[in-house]
């Protein structure tokens, strides 16, 4: 076996080896650079200890998960589509934000003014002032009964904001080529007439021009407008449909009644391409609201933030946001008070 050669293997004593131990030992060969390197990994340990210390929330802060885009669909439905502000309302509440909107009929005029930056609250006291006559006139025409420049001044007066770009949240407003009867998305340029065309209720009010095309109500391109908004870059996709059963209606009074029984069975066969780009939908209960019940805003509001609270846990939970943490009555009144001194101390 070879011999091993310490410092302190040549001491001629005890006292000669404890000196030894004391003083500076002569390194042998090799040895420097085993010291060197161990210098070497008590620095990096020293430098990552001061770190931990100066910056604790780099190593104790949880993974953050990353919240899904949010797009919200509006269907149409006129005066019915107030319901799509109970929906607002209960998103404003729960401070979920809505990153892109789509609309087509009237849905595209609340959805509108939610993008201008008005709040649910704001967009609740307009409704419950507005009529029919805001939106419509009487008028001479081949192609409908009522003018609808009475709903751009409308829009002029809530929204104001003249182009797409000026919104405070992204929009697609949907209207349809009554040529082609393709689906026109419109997300840049003026807003007004855009928003004019997808409300272009055929018989009630004219076609609209718009750079160049004649294009009529968006309901016959996407009664509930999601597939617009998965190419804006939704990753969640929630579709507001506020189409009546109609089976249950006694029989139509008037014209647009008739119409309006058209375009529920021509939304009920086709529902299915909208769907398929919609993660949640929200189906209000508008059974036995007219279209021209503008005096029933509150019950419409009520009827939307009862559908949207059902669904907020799916909601949740596809956004991947935490779900609230409820405290019961009873546990809330035995910790209100956690340092109460006892009965016996009272009466000591």
């Amino acid at each position: 076996m070879p011999r091993m050669n310490f410092p302190w293997s040549h001491s001629g004593d005890q006292s000669d080896s404890c000196k030894s131990l004391v003083e500076t030992p002569q390194p042998v060969a090799g040895s420097v650079c085993v010291l060197k390197g161990l210098y070497r990994v008590g620095r990096f340990f020293g430098a990552f200890n001061r770190a931990l210390i100066q910056y604790p929330h780099k190593t104790t802060a949880p993974l953050s998960v990353r919240r899904r885009k949010l797009g919200l669909a509006l269907g149409g439905g006129f005066a019915r589509a107030v319901a799509h502000i109970g929906v607002l309302k209960v998103l404003e509440e729960e401070k979920i934000p809505v990153d892109f909107v789509a609309g087509t009929s009237a849905g595209v005029i609340l959805g509108a003014a939610y993008c201008a930056g008005m709040s649910a609250k704001e967009m609740e006291e307009v409704a419950a002032t507005a009529r029919f006559r805001d939106f419509a006139r009487m008028t001479l025409s081949r192609y409908g009964l009522y003018a609808s420049d009475r709903m751009a001044n409308f829009c002029k007066r809530v929204v104001k904001i003249e182009n797409f770009e000026d919104l405070k949240i992204p929009l697609a407003v949907i209207a349809t080529d009554i040529r082609t009867g393709d689906a026109v998305v419109f997300t840049k340029g003026p807003l007004v007439d855009p928003i004019r065309a997808s409300c272009a209720y055929p018989g009630m009010f004219p076609p609209v021009e718009v750079d160049g095309r004649l294009l009529i109500d968006g309901v016959l391109s996407y009664s509930v407008p999601t597939t617009p908004l998965r190419g804006m870059g939704a990753g969640c996709v929630i579709g507001v449909s506020l189409s009546a059963d109609r089976s249950r209606q006694p029989a139509p009074r008037h014209m647009f009644e008739v119409i309006g029984q058209c375009f529920s069975i021509v939304e009920a066969k086709t529902c299915d391409l909208w769907k398929k780009d919609a993660d949640l939908v929200l189906e209000p209960d508008i059974s036995g609201f007219s279209f021209d019940c503008f005096d029933r805003t509150k019950e419409l509001i009520a009827s939307g933030e009862k559908a949207a609270r059902a669904a907020l846990p799916q909601l949740r939970r596809l956004l991947r946001l935490p779900q609230p943490y409820r405290v019961s009555k009873k546990v809330a009144r035995s910790t209100s008070l956690p340092f109460a001194p006892s009965s016996q101390t009272d009466s000591a």
